[in-house]
């Protein structure tokens, strides 16, 4: 981070988030860019798609953007010597050539900045349906597994790893692998185990790789059982990848805590977000798409201090 004055100590962290745009809506860099701001993160934003909305409506309408118009914009940056970050953060991508440039950029800011964080979001799918090629697969396994952090659901888990999760162990198996990649910190947001509360629970779990003063290391492993809602929610992840970006620079070397507080600010929007579009709906209808689009700005308070109201459970540590 950049010292803004000595005098207060204050630091400005800057992130270059490349992600969707969406004109209505929270999705990718909407979704994303206003509680980082919010946290006191300087944003800059690089849209992968231009769209009217996300395509979970009837109709959409928009643009996506070539590797050469993201290397045009980047290249505006960089002429101007403003080409320094603390973080960068991806999302949804569609073309091989354009991530292969994003490989490129990243790999160059690290050289700029060697303590750069990388947070990964490799969405691959939207509602199901796979979007991306092996290709795409090959370039996130091959160029970006190294010095970040990487948000995954258990479908991106078992694309990414070759393996499936059939219990709590084979999923931090993984996980220490994937450490051994590169990335120090792996949430799995949610899988398909059983939760110990029952069916209205989703299982999430998280691996914080620590690195002791003699060069040793540790990994924090952390549990989760997240109350389900009824509904389809758009956007959810981009936010979980900006609030765990946040939260984990603020709790370095506490996953328990940065998890915490990402979840509890995840149930804060959601509750909100159905409890509106539930009442817009009226008795016994099920809410449109426009309806449950995120409830970001009215949850502007919960973003900067949730009431922590979904704990972690800490399990036993690896060495």
């Amino acid at each position: 981070c950049v010292p803004i004055n000595q005098s207060i100590n204050q630091c400005v962290c800057r992130v270059l988030s490349i992600q969707s745009h969406v004109v209505r809506g929270y999705v990718g860099n909407k979704s994303a860019t206003f509680p980082l701001q919010v946290l006191g993160f300087e944003v800059d934003s690089i849209n992968s798609v231009q769209f009217s909305n996300h395509t979970g409506y009837a109709h959409w309408k928009g643009q996506v953007l070539t590797a050469e118009e993201l290397n045009v914009l980047y290249e505006g940056i960089k002429l101007n010597k403003v080409n320094h970050y603390d973080y960068i953060l991806t999302g949804y991508s569609r073309d091989t050539s354009f991530l292969e440039m994003v490989v490129d950029i990243i790999q160059e800011l690290k050289k700029a900045n060697p303590s750069l964080v990388y947070v990964c979001d490799p969405v691959m799918g939207d509602q199901g349906a796979m979007v991306s090629t092996i290709q795409l697969l090959r370039i996130y396994c091959i160029n970006l597994y190294s010095h970040y952090m990487v948000r995954l659901d258990s479908t991106h888990f078992s694309l990414l790893t070759g393996r499936k999760i059939n219990t709590e162990d084979d999923a931090f198996k993984v996980m220490d692998l994937l450490h051994k990649m590169g990335p120090e910190t792996v949430v799995l947001t949610s899988t398909d185990l059983p939760s110990k509360h029952g069916d209205q629970f989703l299982v999430a779990l998280g691996s914080q790789k620590i690195v002791k003063p003699d060069g040793t290391s540790t990994s924090q492993k952390i549990c989760m059982d997240i109350p389900k809602v009824d509904a389809v929610f758009v956007g959810t992840g981009d936010l979980f990848a900006a609030l765990l970006l946040a939260w984990t620079h603020h709790h370095p070397k506490d996953l328990k805590a940065a998890c915490e507080k990402t979840v509890s600010v995840m149930h804060h929007v959601i509750k909100r977000t159905i409890t509106y579009a539930n009442e817009m709906a009226g008795p016994g209808k099920r809410p449109s798409p426009a309806q449950l689009e995120l409830r970001m700005v009215q949850s502007k308070a919960d973003i900067e201090n949730p009431a922590i109201v979904i704990e972690a459970k800490v399990l036993e540590s690896s060495h």
